[in-house]
């Protein structure tokens, strides 16, 4: 017996293409282009799935989603909509749909989705889920391909407290997944605390994560709560996770294996109820190959890994975003601006090395400096020309480190302009430089302390104080094997 699909969409051409798909892969379909028919055909109990457009001449697909769920819980449901945004997707599974798929899609990924959702539905039924309308503000912005699958994901995510890691190019917007993680997800009523690893002295991590009791060490006069106590019963954000030091890497991988920690000079453990978000800039496969990151935490952390696209590779977005940074600007007293096609056209030329961020510093400046009511090309292509270096030759030979640590300063000090960086910047920089560099020696002298010590020209005291510092793990072996 072949299943029943309702197919509501107001397009008769997706509607002719949907059932002729449908039909050949063996559904009965029963395609309209109005609500009002799909209800009546729900209420009458007619039909094993529902596949619905968001937009229909007479209402909202998620203003009787509810109505349906509360009617026909086993009834699974696929939303399309061409309005590809975060909150659109948000909205679909709020309102209990088996999948989102935004317009245009994949004839195969539609039967694909209903073959699934019919399977599901028949082994558990669907689960019954209270819709809560979200705010009007959308923290993500971005109709291409590559933001549409991150959307489906956050939206899979929303109901779950899967650890989830954050990868990405500094200015992808990883805080912001975060915080919609948070703000959309089953802990939006408790707090979302964020804490920078790179921002904080490598001797004070502990103490910030987990707390202090008085007196446990000097200049501790009082007992202070850390970030996992401040996130109690909400999300912690461990940014930049690849720059945590790996004594401290150690006691989180506790947290998280038991699910308890000790404050620093306490005693008494203390149940963690917090959801772990992490992220990084960092290539973390290459810092555990390099004995710079615990494997074992690693995969404690990428439970659901989530890669943010440079902006280069989602230059279709460039539009969108331009425009909300220009209302953002708008709302805070900037004149009301607009930008030209071509204008726009160039910025998608543009290679965008500080990704969203850099984008978003441009449009407030050209909000902010230039009294044209339109911006237009010329005023761009000269923003482009003062705030770009020409970039360094390819070289066959060996990268000049003052090059790179030039590269690397002038990149972090773009990333925060028109602010500074976090304070610590010159032992950021001194950290990235010699943890790398002492871990390598380490390896090509096979574990070697003395051999390494003697071909870095150090003391082999100091070579010892600097591996436990950065916390590096020795592996001896020979180089030939």
């Amino acid at each position: 017996m072949s299943h029943v699909v309702l197919l509501a969409d107001d397009d008769a051409a997706i509607r002719m293409v949907l059932n002729q798909a449908l039909t050949r892969a063996g559904y009965e379909v029963r395609p309209t282009g109005n609500i009002s028919t799909m209800w009546n055909w729900v209420s009458r109990g007619e039909g094993d799935i529902l596949i619905t457009d968001v937009a229909m001449p007479d209402g909202n697909a998620f203003e009787v989603m509810p109505g349906i769920r509360k009617l026909r819980p086993d009834l699974p449901m696929i939303v399309m909509s061409a309005q590809n945004t975060f909150m659109t997707a948000i909205r679909a599974s709020e309102a209990g749909a088996y999948e989102y798929l935004p317009k245009p899609f994949d004839i195969a990924e539609v039967l694909s989705t209903v073959s699934r959702a019919l399977a599901d539905a028949r082994k558990s039924g669907a689960q019954d889920r209270k819709p809560e309308e979200p705010g009007e503000a959308m923290p993500l912005v971005g109709r291409s391909a590559a933001m549409q699958d991150i959307y489906r994901a956050l939206a899979r995510l929303m109901q779950t407290d899967l650890t989830v890691m954050i990868t990405g190019e500094s200015g992808t917007g990883k805080e912001l997944v975060a915080r919609a993680l948070h703000d959309f997800g089953k802990r939006r009523n408790g707090p979302f605390v964020a804490i920078n690893m790179a921002a904080i002295p490598r001797d004070l991590i502990e103490a910030e994560l987990f707390g202090h009791e008085k007196g446990a060490f000097t200049g501790a006069n009082a007992r202070s709560s850390g970030r996992f106590e401040q996130a109690e019963g909400g999300t912690l954000f461990l940014d930049e996770i690849g720059d945590m030091p790996m004594e401290a890497q150690t006691r989180l991988l506790r947290v998280l294996q038991e699910g308890e920690y000790t404050m620093v000079g306490g005693r008494s453990p203390i149940r963690a109820n917090v959801r772990i978000v992490a992220a990084t800039h960092r290539d973390l496969g290459q810092m555990i190959r390099q004995g710079l990151f615990r494997e074992d935490l690693y995969y404690r952390l990428n439970v659901v890994p989530i890669r943010l696209p440079p902006l280069r590779e989602r230059v279709d977005d460039i539009a969108d975003l331009v425009q909300h940074f220009l209302r953002a600007a708008q709302r805070e007293g900037d004149a009301v601006k607009t930008i030209a096609p071509e204008a726009v056209r160039l910025l998608q030329l543009y290679a965008w090395p500080g990704n969203v961020r850099e984008l978003e510093n441009l449009v407030r400046r050209l909000s902010a400096l230039y009294a044209d009511e339109q911006i237009s090309a010329e005023i761009v292509q000269n923003e482009l020309d003062m705030g770009v270096r020409p970039p360094a030759p390819a070289q066959n030979g060996p990268v000049d480190i003052s090059v790179a640590v030039e590269a690397h300063v002038g990149q972090e000090l773009g990333e925060y302009e028109p602010d500074l960086p976090p304070p610590g910047l010159y032992q950021r920089v001194i950290d990235r430089v010699e943890a790398p560099l002492i871990a390598m020696a380490l390896n090509a002298c096979g574990g070697n302390q003395i051999r390494a010590a003697e071909l870095l020209g150090l003391n082999r005291n100091t070579l010892r104080k600097k591996i436990r510092a950065h916390g590096i793990e020795i592996v001896k072996h020979s180089r030939r094997g």
